[in-house]
């Protein structure tokens, strides 16, 4: 196994993690087998109880764990799937070894920082970095692990002696590692590999060499791209894998890498895109974009599929309500005028009552206008709330989470659900949805699937006795879980594309796979759903991720997406 770490210096959030991915994909473009690890040195002992603003989104894996935001880069790089054990935190370390004292597996010796905690950090990444991550269920060959936060945190301290330690265990040449810090102009050090706006003369890379203690191969320079997308293909350019078969002895071919070949191609075409496809994302989180992290990433995926640029509109589902015409009239008239001008509209998924008016009075003005719309997780209930307020008349209809005295329960509390603790209570990971009807446009685009698996993070769900009543108005739940008894995909008909999801699609969302739910959304928005589907949900061949050889997509070729053409087919 070869060991790959990535730290960071004088400042958090710097770039460690699209380096960890973009070193990752390189190598497995070489056809290793890569798998990653994220630690985080808060005590926390997963991101489940985080606030959206404090550290973003929380991102949700197959086996329900809940975690940083940086294993959702990794699984899009390098298309793997990880578990909650992938993401190591101070929290999760000090209660493993505390339960091992509680047992007495340490036989009555008195347990410390060292040996006992840098050991159990050091087991707990030789025994991740061996489970497989890939389909073939092949055992990874490089393990890339990002420490989070920056070397002089005090948090940080057991875990830089534990790969002091480890490098020795596992000797030289099997570990290497990557540092990334701040330097006058923004730089990373990669042994160093310099992050900054423009490319650095060879002066500047010598100088960085000299001082610190590096050879002059070893400083990469990271300057800033259209898109994060060329991080790779910038490393690769440089050497990267050149320096890492020698340094870690890599078994590594030289060969045509048809990985980065489809990277390239898509970056390409990025910076080529000239139509552009506006989407109004009402959300609670809106002021921090990295509370949607993964939403964002699936709607880039779903523009780039179809060849238009993505324009994000954040509206602050509050500006939309009533009472902030009385308080802030401008703001009030902007929000509305963003969700007016868009092409489409997402409600994406969320917690606690503020907002949830408004996001009702765009799910409402989306369904009324025939807008493209798309709500994940708590964007399905409030479009079943809206729908029931106002097709079926019934005024009070709401969740139990926001009203538990509603007369109409139409979205009500899970029962496994227990309200007195707060982390990892919820209906987490992957679940079957079933999908009831041959009609659906969503099973469409999944491939014309008998059933789907998909990542769930929810308390709430819709409430099965009521359904019927939805039905008979054209409100139809096509999709349920495997018992029939949870709501899982809505679609209204008579309309150009209105769905709710009750599960996370953009979780399973990748550069070159988008999620179908998103796809779906960029289709209609951009005006070419009703040929898409007419198609056989296959977009015109004419230029794919590829590299010539063949479809790199899973059901169909990703291609350039004409409007006009295809409206003439």
């Amino acid at each position: 196994m070869k060991y790959i770490l990535v730290t960071g210096g004088v400042i958090s959030g710097i770039g460690k993690g699209i380096i960890a991915s973009s070193v990752g994909t390189i190598l497995k473009s070489c056809g290793l087998h890569v798998t990653a690890i994220k630690i985080d040195p808060y005590i926390n002992i997963d991101a489940g109880t985080f606030s959206p603003y404090e550290h973003g989104e929380v991102f949700v894996l197959d086996d329900g764990g809940e975690v940083d935001l940086d294993l959702g880069n990794y699984e899009r790089f390098l298309d793997i799937r990880l578990t909650k054990d992938n993401n190591l935190t101070t929290g999760k370390i000090y209660q493993s070894v505390i339960n091992k004292e509680r047992r007495g597996d340490y036989l009555g010796k008195t347990v410390q920082v060292v040996p006992h905690i840098t050991d159990a950090i050091q087991e707990w990444v030789m025994r991740q970095a061996k489970v497989p991550v890939d389909d073939d269920d092949v055992e990874p060959q490089v393990c890339v692990i990002e420490l989070g936060g920056t070397v002089g945190d005090i948090e940080s301290m057991p875990f830089i002696e534990a790969f002091r330690q480890f490098q020795f265990k596992v000797k030289r040449e099997n570990f290497c590692n990557i540092h990334v810090s701040m330097v006058v102009v923004l730089f990373l050090l990669l042994q160093v590999m310099c992050r900054c706006s423009t490319p650095l003369d060879n002066s500047v890379k010598e100088k960085i060499s000299m001082f610190c203690h590096v050879e002059p191969e070893q400083v990469i320079c990271v300057h800033d791209v259209s898109s994060i997308y060329r991080v790779p293909l910038l490393l690769e350019d440089q050497g990267v894998v050149g320096y890492f078969c020698r340094r870690l002895n890599l078994p590594i071919e030289t060969r045509p890498r048809k990985m980065l070949a489809k990277w390239k191609e898509m970056s390409d075409r990025s910076d080529r895109l000239l139509e552009q496809c506006s989407i109004a994302l009402v959300g609670k989180y809106t002021k921090f974009s990295d509370s949607y992290a993964s939403v964002i990433k699936a709607l880039e995926h779903s523009a780039l599929a179809i060849s238009h640029k993505l324009e994000v509109k954040y509206i602050d589902s509050a500006d939309l309500e009533a009472g902030m015409l009385q308080e802030d009239p401008v703001k009030y008239h902007e929000a509305w005028q963003k969700l007016c001008s868009a092409d489409g509209i997402l409600v994406p998924g969320g917690f606690g009552v503020r907002g949830t008016e408004g996001k009702i009075q765009a799910i409402s003005w989306a369904r009324k206008q025939k807008k493209p719309f798309l709500g994940v997780c708590l964007g399905m209930q409030l479009a079943v709330c809206e729908f029931a307020r106002n097709m079926l008349d019934w005024k009070d209809a709401n969740s139990t989470e926001f009203d538990p005295e509603t007369k109409y329960p139409v979205v009500i509390d899970m029962p496994e659900h227990n309200p007195g603790q707060m982390g990892g209570t919820m209906r987490l990971g992957k679940r079957r949805t079933i999908f009831k009807t041959k009609n659906s446009i969503l099973r469409k685009l999944y491939g014309d699937v008998d059933y789907v698996e998909e990542r769930h993070r929810h308390r709430f769900e819709v409430n099965p006795e009521l359904k019927q009543h939805f039905e008979e108005k054209g409100f139809h739940f096509v999709g349920q879980d495997v018992e029939g008894e949870r709501m899982e995909v809505i679609e209204l008909l008579d309309h150009p594309y209105f769905v709710g999801v009750q599960y996370h699609p953009e979780f399973t969302s990748r550069p070159i796979k988008p999620s179908p739910p998103y796809l779906g959304l960029l289709l209609a928005a951009a005006g070419g759903l009703p040929a898409y589907l007419q198609k056989g949900c296959r977009l015109s061949p004419r230029e794919t991720y590829s590299d010539r050889s063949g479809s790199s997509s899973p059901d169909s070729e990703i291609a350039d997406f004409k409007l006009c053409s295809l409206a003439q087919e």
